[in-house]
């Protein structure tokens, strides 16, 4: 440290202000936190920037980004003041500020939000945003989200990141559209069906023509909508054959709404990620990958 004289032990505010600031990813929600003035949390970030004579955060247009030594110093000081602020009965992850969880539309619908509904009972704040992969896992480096469950294992050694499970994917129609389910279907059985895709280049059927026909799609969609329960509630009405994760149409193939054209024991599958920001883990933030990890044993 730039400053000899500074045993750490001077001022412990410093310490709880930067390691508040660390997990909540901006100055607003750390002094929300710690129930202080912005200026307040400013004055003594810059104060022990100057202390440890190098920056600790990278500022930027939706909040602060820590740098590789702001990594390095929470990793080294949030057990021991977590633990102190538990042996003084104070609450070191109390949830003044909503944790923030990122993901697909589809999979927050379906499988995390009803998993993390008990965390938000017992009074934990959440607040969850659903978009595409990588757009998540910018925001994830850029602090303004906690955690993020990712289709797309980021690039690098940044974010840490975990496998959670693998989805597995079907060709499925409507029973309507008289289409046989057979393991040996064949690309051209299809043929006269209308295609629901997810986007235009269509990249989920692509896929799945290409691992269980062995050849390239060359045909367009019939319909494009980028949500997959949109183009599961199309597939039943009896729209066209499309390629779902098997964990999003789960009921509808018990119950026949949706059949499985070509059963295999070597579906499509793709893992997912859970992903989180670099430093400490949260209490807040276990509990949250606890409950994925408990929710996704059975998909």
């Amino acid at each position: 440290m730039s400053d000899r004289n500074f045993d750490g032990l001077r001022d412990v505010q410093l310490w709880r202000t930067f390691l508040a600031a660390y997990r909540h990813g901006s100055v607003s929600a750390a002094a929300r936190a710690l129930g202080v003035a912005q200026s307040s949390v400013t004055t003594q970030l810059q104060a022990l920037e100057k202390i440890v004579g190098s920056p600790l955060f990278e500022r930027h247009a939706r909040g602060i980004r820590p740098t590789a030594g702001a990594d390095e110093l929470a990793g080294r000081i949030a057990g021991p003041l977590d633990a102190l602020a538990e042996a003084v009965g104070a609450r070191p992850d109390a949830p003044a500020v909503p944790v923030r969880v990122g993901g697909a539309s589809e999979f927050l619908a379906a499988v995390a939000i009803p998993a993390l509904a008990p965390l938000v009972a017992d009074g934990m704040l959440m607040t969850a945003m659903a978009g595409l992969a990588d757009e998540l896992l910018d925001r994830l480096r850029n602090g303004e989200l906690d955690v993020v469950v990712s289709a797309v294992r980021p690039r690098g050694r940044t974010l840490p990141a975990m496998p959670l499970f693998d989805e597995e994917f079907a060709l499925v129609a409507s029973p309507r559209r008289g289409i046989h389910p057979s393991a040996e279907l064949r690309a051209s059985d299809l043929d006269g069906h209308p295609l629901l895709a997810y986007a235009h280049d269509l990249p989920i059927l692509r896929r799945f023509w290409r691992h269980s026909f062995g050849i390239r799609l060359e045909r367009k969609a019939a319909l494009v909508a980028s949500d997959l329960r949109a183009l599961a509630a199309a597939a039943v009405a009896g729209a066209g054959v499309t390629v779902l994760p098997t964990y999003l149409i789960s009921q509808e193939l018990a119950d026949g709404r949706l059949v499985d054209l070509r059963p295999s024991e070597d579906p499509p599958i793709n893992t997912v990620f859970l992903v989180r920001r670099p430093g400490p883990v949260t209490p807040a933030v276990a509990l949250i990958e606890r409950a994925l990890r408990e929710a996704t044993k059975a998909l």
